[in-house]
């Protein structure tokens, strides 16, 4: 009996071994194809796309929340990914409710925004961009990374063409429009761009510009831009030659002829032979 059990035992053992080897040659047989699409521009920050989800809901909310995170991109530099993700959406939660934070969420996950990120970025470079600026105005056709440089620039900016200004454009909430504007290039959450929006804020506070914020990231990422929500079809063609039996084929094609000449035939009249 012992012997028996260990005969038993030994060829459970072998089949084990057997199935496992299978499993192991099926899996590898096996091939998956992934697809990845990349946009041609590359990643765009997060946290400029929360401010644009957010814009949708309040051009007031945009500005109250652009006050709250002028220098959180200092963070990115010693936080995680999903740590400055989370402090981007708990920032945003001050203005948001649940519902809509979790579709932010969604948002970031397909990166709903980023068209909207790359486009300022398409109209900051086609200004184009003094070198070397983190951030730059355009006040009246005149550029400028200097902030003393802004008073002297807008004494005679009336003088000069005023600016067009695109619907999607970030006005700071003013009772007036008549008024000179100052169209600030900088990303947001830099101290670049805290320093240019503390005096620019002030002035439109005080009636004397109309201020117009507009994305522009100096050094965009090396990351490509990979979009999610598109389907991607793989069409294989058989190339292999398959020979055919012709007399098949003229059989087929005459019976189809003949069903055509019948059915050319109404109540007694050959429509076919009048045609002809």
């Amino acid at each position: 009996m012992a012997k028996a059990a260990g005969v038993v035992r030994l060829l459970l053992g072998f089949m084990a071994l057997w199935l496992s080897l299978l499993g192991a040659r099926t899996a590898s047989a096996s091939k998956a194809v992934t697809a990845h699409l990349a946009a041609k521009w590359p990643e765009t920050p997060l946290l400029l796309e929360a401010s644009e989800f957010i814009a949708e809901e309040s051009n007031e909310k945009f500005w109250q929340f652009l006050e709250t995170v002028q220098e959180l991109a200092i963070y990115k530099q010693t936080e995680s990914d999903y740590s400055y993700n989370n402090l981007i959406l708990k920032k945003a939660g001050q203005f948001l409710d649940n519902l809509h934070i979790n579709l932010l969420k969604f948002a970031f996950s397909i990166r709903a925004y980023s068209p909207t990120i790359q486009m300022f970025q398409q109209i900051a470079a086609d200004e184009p961009p003094p070198e070397g600026c983190a951030a730059f105005v355009v006040i009246h056709k005149k550029y400028t990374c200097k902030i003393n440089e802004i008073k002297k620039l807008l004494k005679k900016a009336t003088s000069r063409p005023r600016p067009y200004l695109f619907k999607g454009d970030h006005k700071f909430p003013t009772d007036k429009e008549n008024l000179p504007v100052i169209i600030l290039y900088a990303e947001m959450g830099t101290r670049a761009f805290r320093k240019f929006h503390a005096v620019l804020s002030e002035k439109a506070q005080n009636g004397e510009i109309l201020y117009v914020l507009r994305h522009y990231i100096q050094k965009p990422s090396s990351q490509k831009m990979y979009l999610s929500g598109y389907g991607v079809e793989l069409a294989i063609k058989s190339t292999e030659y398959k020979a055919l039996d012709d007399t098949q084929v003229r059989t087929v094609t005459n019976t189809t002829a003949e069903d055509v000449t019948e059915t050319n035939e109404v109540q007694g009249f050959l429509f076919g032979k009048l045609k002809s």
